[in-house]
């Protein structure tokens, strides 16, 4: 059986999303690409989070042929290929409808950085434009509008994260529903106070060189 290793984290990462609850059902997907063989490991479509094993997933070409397995891959995968395809530094993609950042997306509005977790993902979450699922027009709207960001709402449908690895793309959604949720209910007393860019910078570098464990 093919990249194993990456199989192992792609279904860890998978089975974070409804123990965060940031999916119900079937619905959401994790997926990460192996630098060496640039073939993408994604949740098969449909199949509910109890029954997913790391021998399901489905591993997929760049262009989307299936490579190994016998479950159809997400609906999703298109997304996560133009993604992949525009952006050569991103090995990791999530797609979850948690309920705090998907009611930014349903108002149509972005997620404020009102954090300092905002240094994990990029600052706020921007919008994107309403486009429906299981085609290339999602992924086209997120290499659009994301910019620097490791996050994107899109309009009416949900969250999509990226990063370097599929466990960081992860953290990033938490972390996206985190601030949600500390914004909505700051929006319920008031009008929060929203970090400059300057802030933004600052936190993002304190977590880039100051958080976790260092090699000594």
């Amino acid at each position: 059986m093919m990249l194993q290793e990456l199989r192992q984290e792609v279904y860890k990462c998978n089975m974070m999303l409804p123990e965060n609850d940031l999916v119900k059902m079937t619905s959401g997907n994790v997926s990460g690409r192996d630098p060496k063989t640039n073939f993408i490991v994604i949740k098969p479509s449909g199949i509910p989070y109890d029954l997913l094993t790391p021998e399901n997933l489905v591993i997929v070409d760049i262009d989307g042929n299936i490579v190994e397995g016998e479950l159809t891959p997400s609906i999703d995968t298109e997304t996560h290929l133009v993604v992949y395809r525009a952006r050569p530094d991103v090995f990791g993609m999530v797609h979850t409808h948690s309920a705090y950042a998907t009611s930014f997306a349903v108002l149509g509005q972005p997620i404020p950085p009102v954090t300092t977790t905002c240094g994990l993902i990029g600052g706020g979450v921007p919008l994107g434009g309403f486009a429906c699922f299981g085609g290339e027009d999602i992924g086209k709207e997120i290499i659009k509008k994301i910019g620097s960001h490791y996050s994107i709402i899109m309009q009416n449908h949900g969250v999509f994260t990226i990063g370097p690895t599929a466990s960081y793309a992860t953290r990033v959604a938490v972390e996206v529903e985190d601030m949600a949720k500390i914004a909505h209910l700051a929006m319920l007393r008031g009008n929060p106070v929203v970090l400059t860019d300057e802030q933004i910078a600052l936190v993002s570098g304190g977590y880039e060189n100051n958080y976790g464990q260092k090699k000594r």
